[in-house]
């Protein structure tokens, strides 16, 4: 590739050409109309001094009655001299000449066959001929007598050559300034191309060109939806992932960002110059995630820029960490629950107590084949299984009995987009009714699901304290949570959000005697049969 001229040079080069155009087109038509001019002007100062002769009385005594030809030589020649023309010829009816700067030639023919206008026609006008002294600008008016019949005709001339010598001298200065003009011009498009760099950053045209392709080219690239505005609130920038979430096409760039997302909380951030950092909304059904941050030039506002990702996508990559971290703690539970078994087994062994041990491990087989039989024979959904198991190790660790109903019953496997939200959705409830059932003396949850109907239908009930009625509104918010020093407060918030992805409901009641029971609704239409 070869070296690319630089902004600065491409400036001098560019404009001196364009300056250097302009100039040569200011000079063509100034030459003209000042050659235009200069001759039409000196043709009226010719014309002028024709007119003021022909009115002269000796002038006309001199055509008419005879008189004294040798003093009428001496006053033409005293105007010709003071007016500076180059000759004033006096002819007669016939063109003869009475007067003439060259005494040779008087008393012949006037040249140059421009005389019928003002003979013959009686007129005065402006023309260019060759004379006798070559080629001349010439003012003639008829010399008239005392009936107005014409009797002669004046004829003042300048010679071309001196018009040519007084444009020139003007033309001279016209190229000073002209010179001037040019080199300002050049200053100045030097000045324009630093200013230019500046602005860029110092950064060539190609250089910027290759910036703009791979902006687009990242933006484009980036799973999370970007959206841009100016400080007036138009949008400047979407990209692809904006587009596809929020519906928009490439049409709303150069629009109020209100009209491209008309009654959205977004839209009222995106105008708002105060607020930036994370916000979470919902638009057209979809819970998003969204952080704000403005752009300053120089200080002042500029503008905002808004990134965002669906609520769902971000719970997915938190549910799969969550269900490894809970994989580790139940493994390491289930470790240390055995453990224990086994050193009790060991110890009532060595004790003697024989049939002890065999009691205890045949109470233990019991327990893991009928829940075992639950969990495997009648629950085919292998998330809703991995979910139970992990939560059976984490309750026996806790010493809650936390029992399965023998009648429960899912025969759907659900679908890997139901994953997640499913997950979610029963680990935070039984985390929930563990969580109400630690502070009594025989904690006890059960957990009864089917899916016979349209709907998976899970009811979980604790024997905790119950709600307080005080907070049941709140329960559900963000960020809320009953115990003082629990920054979390994010359980039940999740699980409304993961059942609305699912189009599920939720229902709580009182447990009796004590406690409480939590009923889910989830349509089977995610399911894959």
């Amino acid at each position: 590739m070869g070296k690319k001229r630089s902004l600065e040079k491409k400036f001098m080069i560019y404009i001196t050409c364009l300056i250097t155009l302009i100039m040569l087109l200011v000079t063509a038509v100034y030459l003209y109309l000042e050659r235009e001019q200069a001759r039409q002007l000196i043709g009226e100062q010719a014309l002028t001094t024709a007119l003021a002769i022909s009115e002269i009385p000796d002038v006309k005594k001199a055509l008419t009655q005879g008189g004294n030809v040798a003093e009428v030589r001496l006053l033409t020649e005293r105007i010709r001299e003071s007016s500076g023309a180059e000759y004033i010829v006096i002819g007669d009816a016939e063109g003869v000449r009475l007067t003439h700067p060259d005494p040779l030639e008087i008393g012949r023919p006037m040249v140059g066959g421009d005389n019928d206008e003002a003979l013959l026609y009686g007129n005065s006008y402006i023309s260019l001929a060759d004379g006798s002294l070559g080629t001349s600008v010439r003012g003639k008016t008829p010399v008239f007598n005392e009936e107005d019949e014409v009797v002669g005709v004046v004829s003042v001339g300048f010679m071309i050559d001196y018009i040519n010598s007084i444009f020139q001298q003007g033309f001279f200065a016209f190229l000073i300034w002209l010179s001037l003009i040019f080199l300002l011009g050049l200053i100045g498009s030097r000045v324009l191309a630093r200013s230019i760099r500046n602005d860029t950053f110092g950064l060539e045209p190609y250089q910027i060109a290759r910036l703009y392709k791979e902006r687009q080219a990242v933006l484009e690239s980036v799973k999370e939806g970007l959206i841009a505005t100016d400080q007036h609130g138009m949008v400047t920038l979407v990209n692809q992932s904006a587009k596809e979430m929020l519906f928009l096409d490439d049409e709303v760039i150069g629009k109020p960002v209100e009209v491209a997302l008309p009654k959205s909380e977004m839209a009222d951030v995106l105008k708002d110059q105060e607020r930036t950092g994370p916000h979470e909304a919902i638009f057209q059904d979809k819970r998003l995630i969204i952080h704000y941050q403005t752009i300053e030039e120089g200080g002042v506002y500029g503008g905002k820029v808004a990134s965002f990702q669906n609520r769902s996508e971000l719970n997915e990559l938190i549910n799969a960490l969550s269900e490894m971290q809970q994989y580790s703690q139940d493994l390491r539970a289930q470790t240390h629950e055995y453990t224990n078994k086994l050193y009790a087994i060991s110890g009532w062994l060595q004790l003697g107590y024989t049939q002890k041990a065999i009691e205890f491990i045949h109470q233990e087989t019991g327990s893991q084949n009928r829940d075992g039989k639950v969990l495997f024979d009648q629950i085919k959904d292998p998330t809703i299984q991995a979910v139970l198991v992990g939560k059976r190790s984490k309750a026996s660790e806790k010493k809650i009995d936390f029992h399965v109903d023998l009648e429960s019953s899912v025969t759907s496997i659900w679908s890997q987009s139901a994953t997640g939200p499913l997950v979610t959705i029963i680990g935070n409830i039984i985390d929930n009714a563990f969580e109400a059932v630690i502070a009594v003396s025989k904690p006890y949850v059960s957990l009864f699901m089917t899916d016979v109907g349209n709907e998976l239908i899970i009811e979980i009930a604790d024997n905790g304290h119950g709600i307080d009625e005080r907070i049941a509104d709140r329960i559900f918010e963000q960020g809320f949570s009953t115990k003082a020093d629990d920054k979390r407060g994010f359980g039940l918030a999740l699980t409304i959000a993961a059942l609305k992805e699912l189009n599920g409901s939720l229902e709580i009641e009182g447990n009796i005697p004590q406690g409480t029971i939590v009923s889910l609704y989830i349509p089977k239409n995610q399911e894959v049969v």
